[in-house]
């Protein structure tokens, strides 16, 4: 059984008439890396900021290994925090950047030494010891800023958006490299972002805000198929969705009613499914197959619909397709051997529905 490492038990937070943080609690499992994800203004980096001790809750407990640390200054929490803008040193180099805060400790200059160059060598910057920090890339510059942080062994690492500076490709590698290093010191870390890739990419856990109050704490794999309501299946990039009423339901089957016709869904287990309920649906739009003609089996939901509008990117081709009663279904069509236009028939399984029973946007 995972062992509850940080515990944040029913915090609240205001700024003069705005409710920031609104009776959250959220357990960390020791050595996870939990994401909090939601969109600019919902909570995240005030929560990361009351862990951290930069900002006192007004209700609330926050504690570490059971022990209650609401009153311990921010640093003697052994909370290491990177920051959205790295806040180097300009006038240190990247050795002395990284033995910042040994420094402060007074540890001894042996084991400065030491600690700095196990940390540089952790994180890839061997060679760069002498160098002021203006002359580093961005995903250098980010590598400094964490090498810091975990140069001084902290209980919890705390991640500020740390990626948002890098360009799209860079991002991608720099998340690599620091799930790659979080799973090799084994270390609890909590990742604040509004990047819906970067949270599913990096986590062990997701925790979805909107408005200061927590919508759902999963695995990326539980987020992505089972989402909790409207709100978290459209942040977490979920586009189609579609009223139906359960008409019956025959073994693992589900026959839906919709406004553009009869579908099947697979009954997905540990819900209830009662012929006449008025529910939710989406249709993942990467499981749609498009084209002009498609032949019909049993076993397929098809569409017949109107290309509304298109988007290349290279390896995609998306689609917006009008299938009548006031929908427009999102397709994505990887691997494309060419751009369709006009009337399309669109097809996908049982599999590729799945219910969503509170509505909350």
């Amino acid at each position: 059984m995972s062992e509850t490492h940080i515990k944040l038990v029913d915090i609240c937070k205001r700024f003069k008439e705005n409710i920031a943080v609104d009776h959250l609690s959220l357990d960390v499992e020791k050595g996870n890396l939990l994401t909090i994800l939601g969109p600019s203004g919902c909570g995240k980096t005030t929560t990361l900021r009351i862990l951290a001790g930069f900002e006192d809750p007004d209700e609330g407990k926050i504690m570490i290994n059971d022990q209650l640390i609401n009153e311990v200054p921010p640093h003697r929490r052994r909370m290491g925090m990177v920051f959205q803008s790295y806040a180097l040193f300009p006038h240190m180099n990247v050795f002395n950047n990284i033995a910042y805060g040994l420094i402060l400790r007074k540890e001894k200059k042996s084991r400065i030494k030491d600690r700095v160059t196990e940390v540089i060598n952790l994180v890839g910057l061997e060679g760069m010891e002498r160098r002021a920090t203006n002359q580093l890339s961005g995903g250098q510059q980010q590598r400094v800023a964490l090498a810091r942080t975990i140069a001084i062994e902290p209980e919890a690492l705390l991640m500020d958006e740390p990626l948002s500076n890098l360009d799209a490709s860079l991002r991608s590698i720099i998340r690599i490299q620091i799930r790659t290093l979080q799973q090799h010191l084994g270390i609890t870390t909590i990742y604040v972002t509004h990047d819906q890739e970067e949270a599913f990419s990096l986590s062990d856990k997701i925790a979805i805000m909107k408005g200061g109050r927590l919508q759902q704490v999963d695995t990326p794999w539980e987020m992505y198929h089972n989402p909790k309501n409207q709100f978290v299946a459209k942040f977490i990039g979920v586009i189609n969705f579609l009223e139906a009423k359960i008409e019956t339901v025959i073994k693992d089957d589900i026959i839906l009613n919709t406004s553009v016709g009869r579908l099947t869904m697979f009954r997905k287990k540990g819900l209830e499914f009662l012929p006449g309920k008025n529910i939710l649906v989406t249709i993942k739009s990467e499981g749609i197959r498009i084209k002009k003609r498609i032949k019909v089996s049993s076993s397929d939901n098809v569409l017949e619909g109107k290309v509304k509008q298109h988007n290349y990117t290279g390896k995609m081709v998306k689609y917006w397709v009008d299938v009548g009663g006031g929908i427009t279904i999102s397709v994505e069509s990887f691997n494309p051997e060419e751009i369709l236009v006009g009337k399309v028939n669109i097809a996908f399984d049982k599999f590729c529905i799945y219910p969503i029973f509170n509505k909350m946007k």
